[in-house]
């Protein structure tokens, strides 16, 4: 695998003013990362994920994706560009005893450049599911360089093998949506090029259409946000990288303000947080 075939992968590869990206992390894989389990789970159920599965997963964060198809028997890889404190943190749950990358059984972790492992080896056999499971829709530009990224990928895959992309619902169908507009107020000017806009309905088709795939069934799945306080929600919603520019364009302890105030209609009683959301998933197939 060459270097282009990750790296154009998500906008916010490019480096991150005044973030701690270990803490961000690390928040992103204890607190966040669990909120899109219904999705995961969803897919795999829908395809019947199991022991013949042998599962390419771009962009794949800190692993739970990973590590839950690992679970029904799949052979899975996983590729992390974008975020390497992800992928250290996805490496300590899959390969506990890697060794240059590898680990027991089939599971392969790698940044995607020429140093890391080749995700092709020789005698290996094609993919037979492909997933990008960072969802677009919410901010612009959000799936630039997706599209290439899964045509280079493609041919990697058996012909017909499904490659799944996972979008932002109706904002009137996902309350995150409201908190995610203080990004966009706060980022000012820099937000032409991160700004919020709303879901448009056909956003994961026009990516996969692109990318030379034929779309072939889709799906909405409900997947609230739940935190154990507001503190919590600030951090998981921090770590998504979703208000990297507002932190950029104004300081952390404001976008921390700022981001608190929003949460408030949806603190409950006991000082939890919760937010109904809905996804939505489209399954396209290689040619």
């Amino acid at each position: 695998m060459t270097p282009t075939l990750v790296q154009r992968h998500l906008p916010h590869a490019a480096p991150v003013p005044r973030v701690d990206l270990c803490a961000r992390a690390r928040d992103w894989a204890e607190i966040q990362e669990r909120m899109l389990v219904p999705v995961y789970e969803a897919v795999y159920e829908r395809l019947e994920v199991g022991p013949g599965t042998r599962l390419l997963g771009l962009g794949c964060g800190s692993g739970l994706a990973l590590l839950m198809a690992a679970s029904r028997g799949a052979s899975v890889t996983g590729v992390e560009a974008a975020e390497p404190e992800r992928l250290a943190l996805a490496r300590q749950r899959l390969l506990p005893e890697a060794w240059e990358g590898r680990g027991h059984g089939d599971t392969r972790l790698t940044d995607g450049s020429e140093h890391d492992i080749d995700l092709m080896e020789s005698g290996d056999a094609p993919y037979n599911l492909i997933t990008a499971f960072q969802p677009i829709g919410c901010t612009a530009g959000d799936s630039e360089g997706l599209s290439a990224l899964l045509e280079s990928a493609a041919p990697m895959a058996r012909r017909g093998a499904p490659v799944v992309l996972v979008g932002w619902g109706p904002p009137e169908r996902c309350t995150t949506s409201s908190v995610l507009r203080v990004a966009t107020k706060l980022a000012d000017p820099l937000r032409s090029t991160r700004s919020w806009r709303p879901a448009q309905r056909d956003d994961l088709e026009e990516v996969a259409q692109r990318a030379g795939l034929r779309p072939d069934g889709s799906g909405r799945v409900a997947c609230p946000f739940g935190y154990a306080d507001a503190e919590s929600a600030v951090r998981g919603l921090l770590s998504t990288g979703l208000f990297d520019a507002a932190v950029g364009a104004t300081d952390l302890p404001q976008v921390d303000k700022e981001v608190t105030e929003a949460l408030q209609p949806y603190v409950r009683a006991d000082g939890t947080v919760w937010m109904p959301n809905v996804f939505r998933y489209l399954i396209a197939r290689t040619a």
